[in-house]
């Protein structure tokens, strides 16, 4: 019979390395308070790693760098939203660099989100969450807004073929009639791209 602390292993092993993740995310699974000795077990096991106060990993590796990677960003980030029960869309820079259409880091990690502004430490980098309208956060998951947020720091000369196509892949048919109808209110060169990107290519 499975004990709690495996419980919790075991999801954490479904969420895969990398994947951050809080006490919050098991609360279906244990109470809070053994929970917490749980995952303070598996931190001491070295089964995980503490990334900050109340966020944790399973870290990746990479043999060839000597070890285990830094904390993907964007992972802690989206756990902290869970966490906070906020919601959170990469801003600028930061989401053209997710969704692959540029391959610059920006130094300023940003997320607009429903909640207030703050700044959190993660390893070496810094998060910002930066407090927005709630009509900026719309769409579901905010996919849409991710978009739209990587469009508008690209700006309409720099989206050509490539960006198009590397959006056309990263996006479901779902995602494609939703990200036209989100936008039709727009920007209208926004969306007009949202149109090619739903254009059927043989």
């Amino acid at each position: 019979m499975q004990t709690m602390r495996d419980q919790i292993l075991a999801r954490i092993r479904r969420f895969g390395k990398g994947k951050a993740f809080s006490a919050k995310d098991f609360l279906d699974i244990a109470s809070r308070g053994t929970i917490d000795m749980a995952i303070g077990g598996l931190t001491r096991m070295g089964k995980i790693r503490r990334i900050r106060r109340g966020l944790y990993d399973m870290p990746r590796i990479n043999e060839a760098l000597g070890g285990k990677l830094s904390p993907d960003v964007d992972e802690a980030a989206r756990a902290i939203a869970r966490r906070q029960r906020w919601k959170i869309v990469p801003e600028g820079a930061w989401a053209a660099n997710l969704l692959g259409l540029s391959q610059q880091v920006p130094a300023k990690i940003t997320y607009l989100t429903d909640g207030p502004n703050k700044e959190v430490q993660i390893g070496r980098r810094s998060i910002h969450f930066k407090h927005a309208r709630p009509k900026v956060m719309a769409g579901p998951d905010g996919k849409f807004a991710l978009v739209v947020q990587a469009l508008r720091y690209l700006g309409k000369e720099s989206v050509g073929r490539r960006e198009i196509e590397t959006l056309r892949s990263s996006l479901s048919p779902t995602e494609k009639r939703q990200l036209i109808k989100e936008t039709q209110f727009g920007v209208e060169w926004i969306n007009e791209v949202a149109k090619q990107i739903a254009e059927k290519t043989a």
